[in-house]
């Protein structure tokens, strides 16, 4: 009487970190460069490195007002330096750039001597720098320069695959994610946005390319949580992906770990803990899973009836032929209706009610609603 009010529960998939509208936003940032003299330094260099994951910036110079601006820059913390020669001779770091606006950062190099682009600070003219110095100095520089352009390399390769992932061409996100971890293995988030990518490729496909998918996103999400475990959307979307590798055990583990470690949102964890395990037919688990999403938040509506649903499994009957409900399950049925009368399990969560001789009434009030203003 009651399959279609079950059905397949859908899970909370809106956990993931990857938004793709924040990626996608760009900002910039400007400023002006003062030498010692008070004057504007002309001919500057400005390199901008991105803290929140590796990426760098250069190209951008003071003009002959001192002022320099750079565009383009996705929304991230980063920090800002003025180079004379290749050498950095200050810098402000941690700056966090803003969608739509301009953040201006502003230099006054009171221990730096003012030079035209290209000069050679002051302790850089050494005529007693030993032949070894210049070749070690000459080294540091041509690695700089390679660390610079493999840096580009990998914000274009994360750029590339997070497009190709709103596109849902999953085979070129996969791709270009790839790519980004065989440049550095150490980022978390483009491991993340690779089991992504495989998630997306799996449900795409059947049988064994789906499978193998699967059998990727499960991988690369291991390495997302082993550089960063204390991410409670990781373990959430790691569980989504272990449930559709078929992996339930494991997947109820990893939710028990994002509600760990998100409190705040331990209700929506347990929520689709109950989800994976009603869609594996494991039936009385998820009655104590729910009960802990609603425990957790009680006015977690589409908890409230999926936790009534699982208790309707322990329906039994008396001798007097009526239905008998278990306890708490009238009690959800009425909080659901008091907090969604119109919501998608409405109709259903009503039939329960009647079905367990409960009375049901014309009118639920939600309990978070605010009371009616009174009239003067």
């Amino acid at each position: 009487m009651f399959a279609n009010s079950r059905g397949h529960i859908s899970l909370l998939i809106g956990f993931a970190l990857f938004g793709g509208a924040a990626w996608a936003q760009i900002s910039a940032i400007e400023g002006d460069v003062t030498g010692p003299d008070g004057k504007a330094m002309q001919g500057a260099q400005i390199l901008i490195e991105r803290e929140d994951m590796k990426g760098t910036y250069k190209g951008a110079k003071t003009d002959k007002k001192g002022h320099y601006i750079y565009n383009g820059l996705p929304l991230g913390t980063y920090t800002i330096s003025i180079l004379d020669n290749g050498q950095v001779r200050d810098k402000v770091q941690h700056v966090r750039t803003k969608p739509g606006d301009t953040v201006p950062v502003d230099f006054k190099l009171a221990n730096a001597q003012a030079a035209a682009a290209g000069a050679a600070p002051e302790q850089e003219v050494d005529r007693s720098m030993s032949k070894e110095q210049r070749e070690a100095q000459d080294k540091r520089a041509k690695e700089n320069a390679a660390a610079i352009a493999k840096n580009k390399a990998l914000n274009d390769a994360f750029n590339a695959g997070k497009q190709a992932l709103e596109a849902k061409n999953y085979d070129a996100a996969v791709e270009a994610f790839q790519k980004g971890t065989e440049l550095d293995a150490n980022q978390h988030v483009i491991w993340a946005n690779l089991a992504d990518a495989y998630v997306g490729l799996g449900s795409s496909k059947t049988g064994a390319d789906q499978q193998a998918a699967f059998d990727k996103a499960v991988e690369a999400f291991q390495k997302a949580i082993t550089l960063k475990p204390d991410d409670p959307a990781y373990h959430n979307n790691y569980a989504l992906a272990l449930a559709r590798d078929k992996k339930f055990d494991d997947a109820q583990s990893e939710l028990n770990k994002a509600a760990q470690l998100d409190p705040a949102n331990a209700g929506k964890y347990y929520y689709n803990l109950g989800a994976l395990l009603v869609n594996s037919g494991q039936s009385a688990p998820s009655e104590v899973a729910f009960k802990k999403a609603i425990d957790a938040n009680p006015d977690y509506a589409d908890a409230q009836f999926q936790y009534a649903t699982a208790l309707s499994a322990r329906l039994t009957t008396g001798a007097d032929g009526k239905v008998i409900a278990p306890a708490g399950m009238q009690e959800a049925l009425e909080k659901y209706l008091a907090l969604q009368p119109n919501g998608q399990y409405a109709e259903a969560a009503k039939s329960m009610l009647q079905m367990i001789g409960a009375t049901i009434q014309t009118n639920y009030q939600n309990p978070n609603a605010k009371a009616p203003a009174k009239k003067k």
